[in-house]
């Protein structure tokens, strides 16, 4: 047989803590959206918390007619919008996953990847904080260049995302 390895966690040190200047970006863009190039930048190299919660699969009834799971799986969270649009959810931290949900398992994951993951659900959005108490959706070409691994960079007064394998 094979050795096998473990991966070595991404977050070894990660306490759950929101990053202090993420959530203050975050408070600052929710005052004044002009901020969120502020916002996108500490987001980019940010750990986010993606919620896994429990869904049930199959699912059987008793002879009291109760219905019990007989199957469960665990999935990532996609909410959507009263327009249609669907986003996945992410916190900064564990109290902003627990406003949400305390029963979410959190998944850290680099913000990269929580927007990769977006974009190939077919989500719109990337829902940061949804609780609260200061919120962030990453859509469109910021979602994309996100999920690409891309650099924000300011252009004059104006935001630009380059490809790092292009500098």
């Amino acid at each position: 047989m094979p050795d096998r390895e473990l991966l070595a966690p991404a977050f070894p040190d990660d306490d759950g803590a929101a990053d202090p200047a993420l959530t203050a970006a975050l408070t600052a863009y929710a005052a004044d959206p002009a901020q969120l190039a502020t916002a996108l930048a500490l987001l980019q190299t940010a750990r986010l918390l993606v919620p896994v919660v429990a869904v049930a699969g199959e699912v059987e009834v008793d002879a009291q007619g109760l219905a019990h799971d007989k199957t469960s799986d665990m999935a990532a969270v996609l909410v959507q919008g009263p327009d249609g649009r669907r986003g996945l959810l992410a916190f900064t931290g564990i109290e902003t996953l627990g406003a949400w949900d305390p029963q979410a398992r959190p998944v850290p994951v680099p913000a990269r990847q929580a927007a990769l993951a977006a974009v190939q659900d077919g989500a719109d959005a990337l829902l940061v904080d949804l609780a609260g108490p200061a919120s962030l959706v990453v859509e469109g070409d910021h979602l994309r260049a996100l999920a690409s691994g891309w650099r924000l960079v300011r252009v004059g007064d104006d935001l630009g995302w380059v490809d790092p394998a292009s500098l």
